[in-house]
Order: C-alpha cells, then structure tokens, then sequence
C-alpha cells in the first residue's frame, strides 16, 4: 500500500483530522471535543474516536466510573501528525482572503516547510538529483 493511501486509511474521514487537531493542545472530554466542532454529530464523533484509538492515534482514559467518561488525548504517535497538520493547514489557507502564513517569531521571515536528511546535515530539495529524494 502506498504511504498516501495508508495515511488516508488511517485519518482520511471527515472530522477525523479536525478531531486530532482539537486534541493537540492537549486531552479533552467528550463534551469538549462536541464544543470545539461545532456541526459534528455526538455519533459521528464517538466513531471518530474509536477509529483513532484503533489506528493507536489517540487514547481514551476514564475519569468517571459511573456513568463512564472519558477523556482523550493524542499518543505519540497522535501527536506526529502535527507537522503534517500544520503544512496541511497552511496549503488550505494559501490564496483565501485574509491568510496569513507562518512567520519566525524572532525575525518574522515568513518560513517554509523542506525536506532534511538529519545525518548528512543537508537539505533534499531537488528529487531528480541522484542523492535526492525517494522513498525506500
């Protein structure tokens, strides 16, 4: 399977990034999440959730036992997603009235997302290029 179909499995349903982006900030209750989207239904969100427990996205911890509550924050591997997330946001927003781009809080440079290899300390930009980009 290709790595965009596998990422599409994984959090391609509508609200599913919007529910990851809401737990970004940190764990919320169910009643949170309902209020922090507006328009999802609470089923609609209970099967989000679930699926984004399975995919190991997101956990579930009670706080209440009777009745059960719950609340749910991002696993590590949840919390990945927020790069990708970010870069996502910011190709939605381009050319909308009023978009801003991310800006380096120190000299306000507008920045730009690239691809790094940490071990040769080097950028990647040209995948033509024989050291290049390309997935193994």
């Amino acid at each position: 399977m290709r790595g965009i179909e596998a990422a599409v499995g994984r959090v391609g349903d509508r609200w599913t990034l919007l529910v990851v982006e809401a737990l970004l900030s940190g764990p919320r209750r169910f009643g949170e999440l309902e209020a922090d989207l507006p328009g999802v239904a609470s089923n609609v969100l209970a099967k989000r959730l679930r699926h984004l427990e399975d995919e190991v996205l997101v956990v579930g911890e009670a706080y209440s036992s009777r009745p059960v509550r719950m609340a749910y924050r991002l696993t590590a591997r949840g919390q990945e997603l927020a790069g990708a997330l970010r870069l996502l946001a910011e190709w939605g927003a381009a050319g909308e009235p009023g978009a801003s781009t991310p800006a380096h809080g120190t000299c306000g440079t507008p920045l730009e997302a690239r691809w790094w290899c940490p071990t040769c300390e080097q950028p990647v930009d040209d995948p033509d290029d024989h050291g290049g980009l390309h997935f193994a």
